[in-house]
């Protein structure tokens, strides 16, 4: 009777030590990394005691906080700051694309146009332009519509129409705007130049081949900076509070000039501001996922734009099913 040999068979990195095969990619490990959990410990230690500081410090004063956190001052400069942003950054992205097509234009006036006017809105700091369209009826007491060099149709007190409201989305639009004219342009230039020359050789006429060809493939690369630019414009209102505008900031810096609580109110801001962007935040995960299908290597990996990946799969594949099986 035989005797069964019950020993395991030599592994990959069993052969490999004996040399007599050459190294398995399925025997392969990760390094050690010890200096990531000495990080990780770090850090967590250092949010601990961060933690620990928020909560026993009476300084934060955190039940003045809970009381103004929905003071109706408060929730008026929010919707203020809402509509700033709204405002501000329509404008940006409507005239941002005309300073665009401007820039990739053959024609050297309306290049040089473009170039002229992101150069000064970049190159001049937002708050000087903000208190610079504030104060514009020291430049200009009256504002009119006519024609230029001929009559006017309509005119009024420049310091009756330019209220700190209208300059701060003034301001805000048209600076805006010099930044989103880069974005479109960098996205458009992003390209390939060869899919256009194969569409001009199908015969698809200069507007088609834009929306079709051109608009969509550079929208992955012009929707995240474009979201950073709204995110950043949330936060760049609070400086109309130089000018007087009574937006989120504003409001708080109203009720602690009154109270003497300058960090509580501080806090409220904070808190509010931190509500808007992310909640832009989260649209934005949607967005890029969105653009993204079909080029996985330069979609987004954080959580928030898993779930939103996850969220239009699902949506997709029941639309897919609904189509397949219309009686469902």
């Amino acid at each position: 009777m035989k005797t069964v040999n019950a020993s395991p068979a030599p592994t990959g990195e069993d052969r490999t030590a004996a040399g007599t095969l050459p190294p398995d990619i399925a025997d392969a490990r990760r390094a050690p990394q010890p200096w990531t959990w000495v990080t990780a410990a770090l850090a967590a230690l250092l949010l601990a005691q961060l933690g620990t500081m928020m909560v026993r410090n009476p300084n934060f004063e955190w039940d003045v906080v809970a009381q103004y956190l929905f003071d109706d001052r408060i929730l008026h400069g929010l919707l203020v700051t809402c509509y700033l942003t709204v405002l501000a950054m329509a404008i940006g992205i409507v005239f941002g694309g005309v300073l665009a097509a401007c820039r990739i234009t053959t024609n050297p006036v309306l290049r040089g146009f473009a170039a002229g006017y992101i150069w000064v809105f970049r190159g001049t700091p937002q708050l000087v332009q903000l208190i610079f369209w504030f104060n514009i009826a020291l430049l200009m007491p009256t504002i009119g519509i006519g024609i230029p060099f001929g009559p006017v149709f309509w005119s009024a007190d420049a310091n009756a129409v330019i209220t700190p409201f209208l300059a701060a989305v003034v301001g805000l639009g048209l600076h805006e705007a010099a930044y989103q004219a880069e974005i479109y342009r960098a996205g458009l230039l992003s390209v390939d130049e060869g899919q256009t020359d194969a569409a001009r050789s199908v015969g698809m006429k200069p507007m088609t081949i834009f929306l079709k060809i051109r608009l969509p493939q550079a929208m992955r690369f012009i929707v995240p900076p474009t979201f950073s630019q709204i995110i950043g414009m949330t936060k760049a209102t609070s400086l109309v509070s130089v000018i007087g505008g009574t937006e989120l900031l504003f409001s708080a810096q109203e009720i602690f000039s009154d109270t003497f609580q300058t960090v509580p109110l501080l806090i409220v801001a904070c808190i509010w501001y931190l509500v808007l962007t992310t909640v832009l935040n989260f649209f934005q995960y949607f967005i890029e996922a969105y653009y993204a299908r079909g080029a996985t290597r330069s979609a987004p990996t954080n959580a928030g734009s898993r779930i939103a990946r996850r969220v239009l799969e699902l949506r997709s594949r029941d639309r897919d099913r609904t189509e397949a099986n219309p009686s469902e």
